[in-house]
């Protein structure tokens, strides 16, 4: 199954991130196309809460990249990991990269043999895996070197990869709890994989109950989590707050830039269940 984007939406998806040009496939290229997308484009789950809520039978929002973009030029929201990372790897395939799909966990708790839980992309480029990541927004993208850990030191968002038992873990912050790593299982994901993996997430989510945001703005990270907001600072410190529902929209229109249109339907904060079988 491929997921090819057209010309003329490749083009305005390049003019909404504010690249006026198409970026040559090296790596000043890609550092552009990448951080050009943190600071631009969303992880939320905001057109998957409205769909899943309604219970809609449907293909789950983004699932198809034209489908993501076209989303996001509309109403400003993106998308979770298997729907994020999918649209970033075409963008970038668009742009004549090497750009391949990943699968990872992340490791919340720590576990020996972990099910794959997360969608990320590896751009292969010049004898270097790098790492860029739709739904970590860590600036640049990160290098994932067998022989030695690997940082980026962005204030709101560093990072560190480092090679443990035979698997890359990249350390990250979500902002709205503590760090955790998330552990590379494979590099040979592919579309299909991606589409089953979203669609089975449809039964249960961390992201189908309450709504969650994350955008980067400059050398900070801010969004909302399990009804709260959040923010790591330019020293990297998390700083947590409770929202009302007031709050929550004037943060989702005035900080991650959401149509306010969009924004006034999504639906309350539900309680979360815990996964099948705990």
């Amino acid at each position: 199954m491929s997921d090819p984007l057209s010309a003329d939406l490749l083009d305005r998806v390049l003019a909404r991130l504010g690249l006026s040009a198409p970026r040559a496939p090296d790596r000043d290229g890609l550092r552009a196309v990448y951080g050009a997308w943190c600071e631009g484009v969303p992880f939320d789950n905001l057109r998957k809460r409205s769909h899943v809520h309604r219970s809609d039978p449907g293909v789950l929002p983004g699932d198809l990249a034209s489908d993501f973009f076209e989303g996001w030029l509309e109403t400003g929201a993106g998308g979770t990991c298997w729907a994020g990372n999918n649209a970033l790897q075409a963008l970038l395939v668009g742009l004549g990269f090497d750009a391949r799909r990943a699968v990872g966990a992340m490791l919340v708790v720590p576990m020996p043999d972990p099910e794959p839980s997360h969608g990320t992309v590896v751009v292969h480029l010049a004898g270097e895996r790098l790492l860029v990541d739709a739904s970590m927004l860590h600036g640049a993208p990160l290098a994932l070197e067998d022989e030695s850990a690997t940082r980026l030191d962005g204030p709101g968002w560093g990072v560190c990869a480092r090679r443990e038992k035979g698997s890359f873990h990249v350390t990250w912050h979500p902002g709205g709890g503590d760090p955790f790593d998330c552990r590379i299982l494979a590099f040979d994901s592919d579309r299909d994989e991606f589409h089953a993996r979203h669609e089975r997430s449809r039964s249960w989510s961390p992201f189908n109950q309450q709504l969650s945001c994350r955008v980067v703005r400059g050398d900070r990270v801010i969004g909302i989590g399990m009804g709260h907001g959040f923010e790591i600072d330019a020293t990297g410190r998390a700083h947590r707050r409770p929202l009302d529902d007031e709050a929550r929209l004037r943060f989702l229109i005035e900080e991650a830039n959401i149509d306010e249109a969009f924004a006034s339907t999504l639906p309350p904060d539900e309680p979360m269940g815990g996964p099948p079988g705990g």
